[in-house]
């Protein structure tokens, strides 16, 4: 989920998520981290999307915020559509990293997720503005793979963890921190179709509005 706002008068597209990061392993250095994470990332293609008959070019507004002390009263009751809230905890219930459906506006981070590649949270926020996994996870001889490919995709041996490893065995799949946003990413977003209001802003997604408590693994 986003808020995406059209300026006219500056041909700028933008996307406003503002991200609330809660939980035990949650801090302030982590919501920069994941901030300057996700914009990097998405802003690197430098991309113009054509709207009517101009071309407005993209940019995505990431903030980040710490939120230790949020409420499940005040994630449920949100109604602005640029507000994203993630629980990061060091165990997950899935042992990974997660959002709540494709298009939403909350999720939950494994931590070590987010500190092995900066690419995890590119991911997670691809999922939120409305991209899914690809279908085909077998990507070797098409270069780079985009930010939706998952882990466990085939891709050229300088992609894999291990080089040198087969393709699908211990160390011969994709490398998460080689993933880059590339121009079908963006394209995949279909902006373009975006019904705008008079004031020149549209919502991406629908909220879910999930406060996630902390998992406690049984042991």
């Amino acid at each position: 989920m986003a808020l995406a706002q059209l300026i006219q008068s500056s041909r700028l597209l933008v996307i406003h998520s503002h991200i609330h990061l809660y939980g035990d392993a949650a801090s302030e250095q982590l919501s920069k981290q994941v901030a300057d994470d996700i914009a990097s990332h998405w802003n690197q293609p430098q991309v113009f999307v054509p709207i009517g008959d101009e071309a407005y070019k993209l940019f995505f507004d990431i903030q980040s915020f710490y939120t230790p002390h949020i409420q499940p009263e005040e994630v449920a009751a949100n109604a602005d559509p640029k507000l994203y809230y993630f629980r990061v905890e060091e165990v997950s219930p899935f042992d990974i990293s997660f959002v709540d459906g494709i298009g939403s506006n909350t999720g939950y981070f494994k931590l070590a997720n987010l500190l092995q590649t900066g690419t995890t949270a590119a991911h997670e926020f691809g999922h939120m503005i409305g991209l899914d996994h690809p279908k085909q996870l077998d990507v070797r001889g098409q270069g780079v793979p985009g930010i939706m490919y998952p882990r466990g995709t085939l891709c050229d041996p300088w992609f894999q963890y291990n080089p040198d490893a087969e393709p699908g065995s211990v160390g011969g799949t994709l490398d998460p921190k080689h993933r880059k946003v590339l121009l079908d990413d963006i394209e995949q977003l279909r902006l373009h179709k975006l019904k705008f209001n008079a004031k020149g802003f549209a919502v991406l997604g629908d909220f879910t509005s999930i406060y996630h408590h902390k998992y406690l693994a049984e042991k």
